[in-house]
């Protein structure tokens, strides 16, 4: 009896605790319904020009027609203090990928005000981190928005528990989330005033597939021309630009000749070649050029390429990828990403990066096939985070009661539908997605519309030949070519992480925007 009592006793002394627990958890979840924002002032230079911003962090609910919330969406936006019409300026929308990533990357390294340091291509040191002033950020040339998808960083998807009715059916797929972020857009112009701004799209890795299909939708079913839409190490069609496990997908050996261009480059950074040429561009030109004839027609002969033929092009590939020929002759001429990261420096037991080929770290496991872990990733994820968590509470005062997710991947990618679709279809089309015909599409139907790919030659996750072999076979009329300008960058995947790639995209995107306000 004992026993018993002291437990009831326990249980009623919990009692308050558990309601004032209940409590909290019951205003964090209004919280989510109830838009909320920061508001904050600034100043960057900007390659020696001071730049003085108000800053908003805060979030945008969205509904449903039957006015239910569905998810409130998280953003950061920069807008220049000082300006005559701000109606005018231009402003531009900036997402990463994933899908399942927050905005942090580009917000964190590339185009806000303060920029985190990290290893320019090693491991940074733990804490405590540095930001400092952005000499590159983009708001000398536009106002700038970072936004979350939904269930990232600090956006979350409202469902019945908190009086909405929002799903992560409706949203973790290629259209629903399209919808999102254009339904988020037409929001932010809104309450923004910003209707008459030129208007433009920032997508890396992922985000580029949602600009495709972003941009198509915004101007079809709302009425939104874009002046412009800017990529970032893209993938368009993920049976071209795609590299991991292009073996699961035989018949189709474009992947490997795609991939090849950037294991030369890699093989050039870490001296691998067998002879080092002088030039990585005229060298990765000589490469281009066999990926897409000796090296493809031997692939395409599949069983029938005599043994002899698949010799001499195992010794052209050592010469261009530093793998040894018995090695490639054991891999059917066919090595896929994971594999090549893995074996290239695996004389010293080292990985080189996934995201970006010039980093290396230890091999997990020095007898697998192929590699554990992407070194790249593992170097500088640390500092984003941390760095992101205290300006965004701190400097942005923008305190919710929850975690900020950097990534989402073991939700959103786990679940993702990437049935998608395209132009002139009533329903999705179950193949791998290729949202190519989008970006036609939203070019067609507005002959304005100017696109700009950029790119690093050591990215594996979204090679630079897979991106530009995509543009140039958009379906679209010759007379539209021209709208489509391409850089590349002795960088990876995000170019940024390079400081003078960053200087370089930072220039390029700001002549582009100016080049394309309409106000010059």
């Amino acid at each position: 009896m004992k026993r018993i009592v002291t437990s009831i006793a326990a249980l009623a002394l919990a009692l308050p605790a558990l309601a004032a627990s209940q409590h909290g958890n019951q205003a964090s979840k209004q919280s989510q319904v109830a838009p909320q924002q920061s508001e904050t002032n600034g100043s960057v230079t900007v390659e020696g020009h001071r730049i003085g911003y108000k800053a908003v962090a805060g979030t945008i609910v969205l509904k449903n027609d039957k006015k239910k919330p569905t998810v409130s969406m998280f953003y950061v936006a920069y807008m220049k203090r000082g300006v005559h019409n701000p109606g005018s300026r231009p402003v531009t929308f900036f997402y990463n990928g994933g899908p399942g990533s927050s905005s942090m990357w580009l917000h964190m390294g590339a185009f806000g005000p303060e920029r985190v340091v990290t290893g320019d291509h090693t491991h940074t040191a733990p804490a405590p981190y540095k930001l400092v002033n952005n000499d590159y950020s983009l708001l000398d040339a536009t106002d700038v928005v970072f936004i979350d998808a939904p269930s990232t960083g600090f956006s979350r998807i409202i469902g019945k528990d908190r009086g909405g009715a929002g799903t992560p059916k409706q949203f973790y797929g290629v259209d629903g989330d399209a919808h999102a972020f254009a339904q988020f857009i037409t929001h932010f112009l809104t309450k923004y005033n910003r209707w008459n701004s030129p208007k433009y799209l920032f997508g890396e890795s992922y985000g580029t597939t949602r600009s495709a299909v972003l941009a198509r939708y915004l101007e079809t079913r709302h009425d939104i021309d874009l002046n412009g839409v800017v990529l970032l190490s893209a993938i368009l069609s993920y049976d071209l630009g795609n590299d991991d496990s292009p073996q699961f997908n035989p018949g189709m050996p474009l992947t490997y000749e795609l991939a090849l261009p950037t294991y030369a480059a890699t093989a050039y950074y870490h001296h691998k070649l067998p002879q080092q040429p002088k030039d990585l561009k005229a060298f990765l030109k000589q490469v281009e050029h066999f990926a897409l004839h000796g090296y493809a027609d031997a692939l395409n002969a599949g069983t029938a390429l005599s043994s002899q033929k698949k010799r001499q092009v195992a010794e052209q590939l050592h010469e261009y990828t530093g793998l040894a020929v018995n090695y490639l002759l054991k891999a059917n001429l066919r090595v896929n990403g994971g594999e090549f990261t893995k074996n290239l420096l695996s004389a010293s037991d080292a990985t080189t990066g996934r995201l970006d080929t010039r980093f290396q770290g230890p091999t997990m496991d020095p007898l697998s096939q192929g590699a554990h872990y992407d070194p790249q990733a593992a170097a500088i994820s640390s500092a984003y985070v941390s760095a992101f968590n205290g300006y965004v509470r701190q400097t942005l005062d923008f305190k919710p009661d929850m975690q900020y997710r950097p990534e989402y991947y073991s939700s959103v990618l786990a679940n993702w539908d990437y049935l998608h679709a395209p132009p002139g279809r009533s329903h999705e089309l179950d193949q791998a997605t290729n949202v190519m015909p989008d970006l036609a599409a939203a070019m067609k139907y507005n002959p304005h519309l100017k696109v700009q790919l950029n790119g690093g030659y050591y990215d594996l996750a979204t090679p630079f030949f897979s991106a530009e072999y995509e543009m140039k076979h958009l379906p679209i009329p010759a007379s539209l070519t021209k709208n489509i300008s391409y850089h590349w960058y002795k960088s990876g995947h995000m170019v940024y992480v390079h400081v003078p790639a960053l200087k370089q995209l930072h220039d390029n995107v700001a002549k582009f925007i100016e080049s394309t306000d309409n106000q010059h």
